[in-house]
């Protein structure tokens, strides 16, 4: 039998009721890195609309790794218990309570995007820096305001990679059954992947193996702390989508993927770019990031989430049905539709219950 979108989806001992999730986007709605009545509601909504996974937006395991100061934080055990709430109510909706683990590396310490983006310098609230290498986030005519970026020592990974595995923990204890491990998108684990931002010497730079080397490091430390029953998720840009440069590209995608799997990986969330903003995109049209997770489906034996430009019900059940991917990953549409799965049960023809509280909308 072809799986549909409305099949379930079991990796290790957790069950998904369908293959829709929540794509993590940010709210810049915290306080010191705590969840609000804004995360609750945003996040249990979409639960309430019938999503498989829900996940969070990329939650911060140290300070210094906010994209900006209103990001979501798990680095204090306050923190966790802030997040407590809303993973029990995504989890009484029958969705699978989700949190990615991030950290924002030399493209920390910037403005909410409606309070025009851009860096934000220590002296007007922002903090210094971290990265493989000493060369800043290429800002447009901002020189002056960048905040100062610290190439890492091996006792600085070593501390990031701990504080990975901490907020896995403090994470499991607010009652999240799956975490991912942000690697994508141009912050700090992509910053060491790829070749446009990693210069370094050491055993963290130069060859694939050592580029890889703290992806691979902080998966292992994650998965080390996460139940044997629960699924890892990692979630990577397949290409920098810079091709005339020596830039991470998606053979080297694919290359890693089963790697992934070696130290505890269960599913690649396929995402793309990020990395510079010279990337030129391929266009940004219907599924235009798919065929990076097909790709990758085809050489691994790890489940594939597919994102990028997912619409419709029928293509998100389409990518699913063809074998392209084991879950579509909604982002966008779950902004302007939190019910996207409960419409798209009824476009699909889907026997889906409603929340008992919905019921009489579907007489």
């Amino acid at each position: 039998m072809t799986d549909s979108l409305f099949d379930e989806l079991t990796i290790r001992g957790t069950t998904i009721p369908n293959r829709v999730m929540v794509s993590p986007m940010c709210q810049y709605s915290s306080t010191d890195g705590l969840a609000t009545d804004w995360h609750l509601v945003h996040l249990g909504s979409r639960a309430v609309g019938g999503a498989g996974v829900v996940m969070t937006e990329a939650t911060a395991v140290e300070p210094r790794g906010r994209i900006s100061p209103q990001d979501l934080g798990i680095w204090t055990s306050e923190q966790a218990d802030a997040l407590a709430p809303t993973a029990a109510f995504i989890r009484s909706q029958g969705s699978v309570p989700a949190i990615q683990l991030a950290h924002a590396g030399r493209k920390a310490s910037t403005r909410r995007p409606w309070e025009g983006g851009g860096p934000i310098a220590p002296a007007d609230g922002g903090w210094d820096v971290v990265g493989p290498g000493d060369e800043p986030w290429p800002y447009d005519g901002e020189d002056a305001d960048v905040p100062r970026l610290r190439a890492m020592t091996t006792a600085d990974i070593d501390d990031v990679i701990d504080a990975f595995a901490s907020a896995a923990e403090r994470a499991l204890a607010a009652g999240f059954e799956i975490p991912e491990v942000h690697a994508a998108h141009g912050y700090l684990i992509h910053e060491f992947l790829s070749p446009v931002t990693n210069d370094r010497e050491d055993e963290y730079g130069g060859s694939f193996e050592n580029r890889t080397r703290l992806l691979r490091e902080v998966t292992a430390a994650v998965r080390a702390v996460w139940p044997d029953d629960k699924p890892v998720f990692v979630r990577i840009s397949a290409t920098d989508w810079l091709p005339d440069r020596d830039s991470w590209d998606l053979e080297q995608s694919i290359r890693l993927a089963p790697m992934l799997g070696e130290v505890g990986a269960d599913l690649i969330d396929v995402s793309a770019g990020g990395i510079h903003p010279d990337q030129r995109l391929p266009g940004t049209g219907p599924g235009y990031q798919i065929p990076y997770a097909e790709a990758i489906k085809a050489e691994t034996d790890l489940a594939v989430g597919a994102v990028g430009g997912i619409t419709t019900p029928e293509q998100a059940d389409q990518l699913v049905r063809n074998g392209r991917a084991d879950l579509a990953i909604v982002g966008r549409e779950h902004l302007r539709d939190p019910y996207f799965t409960l419409h798209a049960a009824g476009a699909l023809d889907a026997d889906v219950e409603w929340p008992v509280q919905y019921r009489r909308a579907t007489d």
